[in-house]
């Protein structure tokens, strides 16, 4: 999960009202439901020691999420009296929350926010494509190409024009097929997505396929539904599932693999809170990884007002001359490390049961 977006989260130093609202269940009296939630989450809020200002901003968004079609929730991220960041869920929180800390809450994001990969579904013929595009905000058009309409049929004739008919329609399959590569991976540098699912029959999928940017293949799904069809909403979370579990796996190996020593007795990954905050410290973090679960995903750390100013002992700071510290969950202190240096960060939850790796739930492969 790419986390520029959570920038305005660390320009401002804490603490952070963060809460987690679901939106899922709507009735006839949800504004009225909402408005429970809201003066619930501001009493909490209160109760861990929240100024007034911010339990009000924050009350007051929760009360409008009353009005709102969102399909699965909303994260809200406030301090001094203002609601910073809200972004959507793309699935329901498994309980509503809040809390008030040094810094905000935000490893939950990885499994709420982050594994609902946008995609585009490109529904290809032999004439072009239609290009549909998908995200936890519902579905959109996204454009699509038309390629040479003549010819596109064979003939069962063998004779000699009739063959050289036959390869003027190859030509323009795979003329076609060239084209709808090129405009797809257009849309996806356009949209950002990070799933692509060609819909079609074998042969228009495989040409496709076979002809995007080695950059994306990493990237495509197929879906065996006839030309014209279109993709259930059943049929698209299924792939993007795939994808996820895929995706996860596969950082999960490299990790695994990275781990051990090379020949100059260096590792590429490294695990633990104490190694995962010297490197973070030295901005060597390619890729943070956490099982959300695990013990030290919430064992205490201590930040000063930098991300780079974190360290297992409060006393340890004091060495690097930071004079004021606080403490703070691993996670958090760890994402927000990430953040400044422009690293992504990944829930391997979605990978499976394994081997517990990375130990104690927090991870990283490294930069050098």
């Amino acid at each position: 999960m790419e986390l520029a977006f959570l920038h305005p989260l660390y320009e401002r130093p804490g603490p952070w009202a963060s809460v987690y609202v679901d939106t899922s269940r709507h009735t006839e009296s949800t504004p009225d439901e909402r408005r429970l939630t809201a003066q619930a989450m501001a009493r909490e809020l209160a109760g861990q020691g929240a100024d007034e200002a911010t339990c009000r901003a924050v009350r007051h968004a929760i009360e409008e999420l009353g009005h709102s079609a969102e399909p699965h929730g909303r994260a809200l991220f406030a301090r001094d009296g203002e609601v910073v960041l809200d972004p959507p869920l793309a699935r329901s929180p498994r309980r509503e929350g809040a809390e008030w800390a040094p810094l905000p809450r935000v490893t939950p994001l990885l499994d709420l926010a982050g594994e609902d990969p946008v995609c585009v579904i490109a529904y290809v013929d032999r004439r072009g494509a239609d290009f549909e595009l998908r995200s936890a905000l519902g579905r959109d058009d996204a454009g699509g190409v038309t390629g040479r309409q003549w010819p596109l049929h064979r003939t069962a004739s063998s004779d000699w024009s009739e063959r050289h008919f036959q390869l003027r329609v190859e030509n323009t399959w795979e003329h076609n097929a060239a084209e709808i590569a090129d405009a797809l991976a257009v849309c996806q540098e356009e949209t950002g997505a990070d799933l692509l699912i060609v819909v079609g029959d074998d042969r228009e999928r495989r040409a496709v396929r076979e002809r995007l940017p080695q950059r994306l293949h990493g990237r495509v799904a197929e879906a065996s539904h006839g030309a014209g069809s279109r993709l259930l909403d059943g049929d698209v979370e299924r792939i993007r599932a795939e994808h996820v579990h895929a995706r996860a796996a596969e950082e999960l190996e490299r990790f695994l693999a990275a781990r051990g020593m090379d020949g100059e007795g260096r590792a590429g990954a490294v695990e633990g809170v104490p190694a995962l905050v010297e490197a973070a410290r030295e901005h060597r973090i390619d890729e943070l990884l956490i099982r959300t679960d695990g013990p030290d995903a919430h064992r205490e750390v201590w930040i000063g007002e930098d991300p780079d100013q974190l360290a297992v002992r409060r006393t340890d700071l004091k060495v690097l001359g930071e004079q004021n510290s606080w403490a703070a969950r691993a996670d958090d202190a760890l994402i927000r490390s990430v953040v400044a240096t422009g690293a992504p960060a990944l829930a391997v939850d979605a990978a499976g049961p394994g081997d517990d790796a990375p130990v104690g739930g927090l991870g990283a492969l490294l930069r050098w």
